[in-house]
C-alpha cells in the first residue's frame, strides 16, 4: 500500500509538495482502514484520494509526477544508456529550477513493512537515492547515495548483499533500485517490483483503444462474470457482451442491449462515447481490484456520467469488493461526486485534496481538512462557492461578456480603417 508520496521540481510542481493516504492521529475516520505494521501498531490508511481544482491548475501534474517515479525506477537502467542527459521534466516557469535536481520520495507498505524510498535527477545524474526500511519500527538505512561525495554510496549496517557489485553496474545517470530489478537481486527487487505493479496511469484520451482490447481479452478470463454484471448494472441497457472474432487473429466485442424488440447486438464503433469509455475503465480497473494495486485515474469524470464516478469511488471504499486493499487517487473536475444523492458526503474532507496555482504558476497540493469543514457542511456547495479555494476566479458570465466586448471592439476597428480608406 502507499502511504505517502511527496515530489518538488517537477512539472508544475516546483516547492515539495506531499500526498498521503494516511489519516493522522486522532482524526475520525470511517472510511480508512486499519494496517497493521511490523513494529509500530497500526495505521488508519484511506483506500482513495480524490484531486480536486481548476483547469490548469496541476491536478494532472500530481499524478504524472508519481507515474515519473515509475518510470525512472522501471527504466533508467535499461532504457537511458542512450541518453547523454536525464529525461525529467523540471518546474518550466522559472529558469533557475533547471539546474536543481527533481525530488521523488514515496512511503509504501510491502508485506507489512514500511518502506521509504526516494531519488534526486539531475540534467545529467542522479544527485542522490535512498531507501530506509522500518522492520522493527525503527529506522534502518540500507542506501545513502550522494554524486557530491568522493564515496558516492554508502551502506550503514551492510544489510544489502552484492552491494558493491551493484554500485559498479549502476552508471551515474541511473538508479541503483532500476539495476537491481534488472538483475532480481534477492533483497531489492520486491521494492523494484512493487512500482512494476503500482502506479497504474489512466486518462481520457491515451490508450482508450489499449484498454478496451484488454477489456475484451479478460471477457474469455476469470474476471468476465465480473465485466458482464458492472455493464449491467451501469444501466446502460446493456445485457450482455459476446467476445467475436475479427481480422486473421484479432477478437472484438459486440454488447447487447434491450430493445422492445428483444436484444440487439450493436458493434463497437455504434456505442456511445460514455459506454466505450466505461467499458474501458473495467478491465483495468478490476485488475487493481484483484491485485491489491495503487491506481490513478486522470479525470475519473471525462466520458462518464457521475453516477458512475461515484460507483468506481464505492468499490474502493468497500471491503468485500476490495478485500486485497487496492487504492485509487483520482482527478476530477465534478465536484458532484463529493456528496451523495441524499446530501450525504461520498468522501470525507481528508479524501479530498486541492491544487491551485500560485502567482508564479507553481502548483500547491493540499487537504480540504485543511480548511476544517464543518461536520454537516455540503462540501460541493461550499467548494462551488469558493470556500476552499481551488476554483477558477471567474465570475458568472464574465466569459460572455469579454468575447462581446471584444467583438464590438473589432467592429469599431473595422469602422475606423473604412474612414481613413
Amino acid at each position: 500500500m502507499l502511504l505517502r508520496f511527496r515530489t518538488a521540481n517537477v512539472r508544475s510542481l516546483r516547492d515539495e509538495q506531499e500526498l498521503s493516504f494516511v489519516v493522522p492521529d486522532g482524526e475520525p475516520s470511517e472510511a480508512a482502514r486499519p494496517l497493521e505494521l511490523a513494529g509500530s501498531g497500526s495505521l488508519g490508511v484511506l483506500p482513495l484520494i480524490g484531486i480536486f481544482g481548476a483547469n490548469a491548475s496541476g491536478k494532472s501534474n500530481v499524478l504524472a509526477a508519481m507515474t515519473d517515479m515509475r518510470t525512472a525506477v522501471l527504466n533508467s537502467y535499461a532504457r537511458w544508456a542512450s541518453y547523454d542527459t536525464i529525461p525529467r521534466r523540471s518546474f518550466a516557469l522559472d529558469a533557475k529550477e533547471e539546474g536543481e535536481p527533481s525530488f521523488f520520495e514515496a512511503d509504501l507498505v510491502i508485506d507489512g513493512v514500511r518502506w521509504t524510498y526516494g531519488f534526486e535527477l539531475g540534467a545529467t545524474r542522479v544527485e542522490a537515492e535512498w531507501l530506509h526500511s522500518y522492520p522493527r519500527g525503527h529506522r534502518q538505512v540500507w542506501l545513502d547515495r550522494d554524486a557530491s561525495r568522493t564515496e558516492v554510496y554508502e551502506w550503514p549496517g551492510a544489510r544489502v548483499k552484492d552491494r558493491l557489485h551493484l554500485a559498479r553496474r549502476t552508471r551515474p545517470n541511473a538508479l541503483l533500485l532500476s539495476t537491481a530489478g534488472t538483475d532480481n537481486h534477492p533483497q531489492l527487487s520486491p521494492l523494484f517490483h512493487w512500482f512494476r505493479r503500482n502506479l497504474w496511469l489512466i486518462n481520457p484520451e491515451d490508450e482508450r483503444a489499449e484498454r478496451a482490447g484488454f477489456t475484451t481479452r479478460e471477457l474469455s478470463g476469470g474476471r468476465a462474470r465480473r465485466i458482464k454484471e458492472l455493464l449491467r448494472v451501469a444501466d446502460l441497457g446493456i445485457t450482455g457482451a459476446e467476445v467475436v472474432p475479427e481480422g486473421k487473429d484479432g477478437v472484438a466485442v459486440k454488447l447487447t442491449h434491450r430493445s422492445a424488440a428483444g436484444e440487439v447486438a450493436f458493434d463497437w464503433d455504434q456505442e456511445s462515447l460514455g459506454t466505450r469509455s466505461w467499458y474501458a475503465l473495467l478491465g483495468p480497473l478490476l485488475l487493481a481490484l484483484d491485485e491489491g494495486a495503487v491506481l490513478l485515474v486522470d479525470e475519473l469524470d471525462a466520458s462518464l456520467h457521475p453516477r458512475f464516478a461515484a460507483e468506481v469511488v464505492r468499490l474502493f471504499h468497500d471491503p468485500d469488493a476490495n478485500p486485497k486493499r487496492a487504492q485509487l487517487v483520482f482527478t476530477s473536475h465534478d465536484p458532484s461526486v463529493l456528496t451523495t444523492p441524499s446530501g450525504g458526503r461520498l468522501l470525507e474532507p481528508g479524501q479530498v485534496w486541492l491544487t491551485e496555482k500560485d502567482k508564479d504558476g507553481a502548483t500547491d497540493l493540499y487537504p480540504l481538512s485543511a480548511a476544517s469543514p464543518g461536520e454537516g457542511e455540503d462540501l460541493m456547495k461550499s467548494y462551488l462557492a469558493g470556500a476552499f479555494g481551488a476554483v477558477p476566479d471567474l465570475m458568472e458570465g464574465q466569459i460572455a461578456r469579454r468575447l462581446a466586448a471584444t467583438g464590438q471592439e473589432r467592429e469599431r476597428d473595422r469602422g475606423h480603417g473604412a474612414e481613413l480608406s
